[in-house]
């Protein structure tokens, strides 16, 4: 099993650290860990990434080296989590002003747009975790022949809803911000609601579709 380092981020929490690809088992395990982790004794939050588990601590009644070894032996011990999560699909406006990037994915792969959309849409994606921005959601399970690497200029400012392509992985803009993926289309669904309980759609383990309401030529 691959080796786990565990570090301090400061007096009031530890990062787990894999260090390994990203696979869908290591983030199994990690999601089992988290689950037991939060009902630790002084564990205010547990946050977990992709290769890797943050846990946030009381540092005034928590023991940082205990805990640690806690950690450690959480994860030598780690099963394979069978959570099942939600299937979800998300309706998708590909190409045109809602992907602007669609032709140069196109180019890089070599693919024509219609294949890149029926490729994009074909395949069941695993959040891997929430990260970037509240409700953003990594997935893992895209067509290696799809993978882009990021424009070499980001965009000031990316549009929320915008569904993306950066490297090996696709995910979803919940917010306006700076970003760099290439944006193949928009969704008009919503990912993040700060009123809402959970305030994020998508969890970790949850199963996405994209589904084509729309190309744009």
């Amino acid at each position: 099993m691959t080796q786990a380092v565990i570090q301090a981020l400061g007096e009031s929490a530890l990062i787990l650290n894999t260090g390994a690809s990203a696979t869908l088992d290591c983030q199994q395990r990690l999601w089992a860990i988290a689950a037991k982790a939060a009902h630790w004794p002084h564990v205010r939050d547990v946050v977990p990434g992709m290769n890797n588990l943050t846990i946030l601590f009381d540092p005034l009644a928590a023991d940082a080296e205990q805990l640690a070894d806690k950690l450690q032996n959480a994860w030598d011990a780690a099963s394979v989590s069978q959570k099942t999560g939600r299937k979800i699909e998300i309706p998708v406006t590909y190409g045109g002003a809602s992907g602007p990037d669609l032709e140069e994915v196109a180019r890089h792969t070599g693919l024509s747009p219609a294949e890149i959309v029926k490729r994009h849409t074909a395949a069941e994606y695993i959040v891997y975790f929430i990260g970037f921005q509240p409700g953003f959601p990594y997935l893992g399970g895209l067509d290696p022949q799809l993978a882009t690497p990021r424009r070499s200029q980001p965009r000031l400012v990316v549009p929320a809803g915008s569904v993306g392509i950066g490297g090996s992985q696709t995910g979803i803009y919940p917010a306006a911000s700076p970003g760099g993926w290439q944006l193949i289309g928009h969704s008009a669904l919503r990912l993040f609601d700060p009123a809402a309980n959970p305030p994020t759609l998508l969890q970790p383990g949850d199963r996405v579709r994209f589904v084509a309401s729309e190309v744009i030529a």
